[in-house]
């Protein structure tokens, strides 16, 4: 799957103080170029620095054609799914939170590669976390 990033940022999940706003930062970003945009959109999570508790890059992007700058996701990466509660404001963060419970209880054994939070026109939220 190639996707075309509309912007990027470098962050940290325990130790930047600013992520949450970088994080909204770069969403608002994304949907004011995007008004218009009738398909589903990705934030796309990768170039990890080793696991969860480390630096990672996080870019949103569209499979339209959109600048210069894109990801290409391998198609023969495994994903396990995680479908996400829209009804809770939380619902994103509380998801995350699974994955990560999931991971340090060991029954889940992330690849590392591409994760990626796919936004559906519908409204559906799927999590997409590649496993070895």
């Amino acid at each position: 799957m190639k996707l075309f990033l509309l912007n990027s940022i470098r962050t940290d999940n325990f130790n930047d103080e600013e992520i949450m706003v970088k994080i909204k930062t770069m969403w608002e970003d994304a949907y004011r170029k995007l008004e218009h945009h009738q398909n589903s959109i990705f934030g796309v999570y990768y170039d990890y620095e080793n696991n969860y508790k480390g630096d990672y890059s996080l870019s949103v992007g569209i499979e339209e054609s959109y600048g210069e700058s894109f990801i290409e996701i391998p198609n023969n990466e495994k994903y396990e799914i995680f479908k996400v509660d829209t009804s809770d404001e939380m619902g994103v963060i509380n998801t995350w939170s699974k994955i990560w419970e999931k991971e340090e209880a060991g029954l889940l054994d992330r690849a590392y590669t591409y994760d990626f939070e796919k936004y559906s026109p519908n409204g559906e939220i799927e999590i997409y976390i590649a496993i070895k």
